[in-house]
């Protein structure tokens, strides 16, 4: 089985390892996504393989799969609609069961934090940027 990557604007081809995907596929047990609660699971499940510095061939191939199903999920399920970047962010430290502490990190400070959460300060490019990360989402949607 191959996984194909793009680095650098060159494909690269890794081959996976199928005794080391069956074990990931068995712990994670990769399903289509019809429930909140399975989607809020695949989702910290992403996150923890994202979160990761090196990825292997195989938790690399785990991880496309992941992102598929809640796009297909998303598609499905998710009605486009007007929101705020506050709204926005809001929503998905919901989805995360986050805390404003998880976020001061990114805005790098408490205040600053604090004061984009209660709708005194606007976020910036630089902290719309770090969220898009932070969420793996486009940085559109803070802005």
């Amino acid at each position: 089985m191959l996984n194909i990557q793009k680095t650098s604007g060159r494909k690269t081809v890794r081959r996976l390892d199928p005794a080391r995907y069956g074990k990931l596929l068995t712990e994670h047990q990769p399903v289509r996504i019809t429930t909140a609660a399975q989607h809020r699971r695949t989702l910290k499940a992403i996150d923890r393989l994202m979160d990761r510095d090196h990825r292997t061939a195989e938790e690399s191939a785990l991880l496309d799969l992941l992102v598929q199903l809640v796009q297909g999920y998303e598609r499905r399920v998710c009605v486009p609609f007007s929101a705020t970047p506050l709204e926005v962010l809001k929503e998905l430290m919901a989805a995360q069961d986050l805390r404003p502490s998880n976020l001061w990190p990114v805005f790098k400070s408490k205040g600053i934090t604090s004061e984009v959460l209660s709708g005194k300060r606007k976020i910036s490019v630089a902290h719309a940027k770090a969220l898009a990360e932070r969420f793996h989402v486009s940085v559109e949607v803070f802005l």
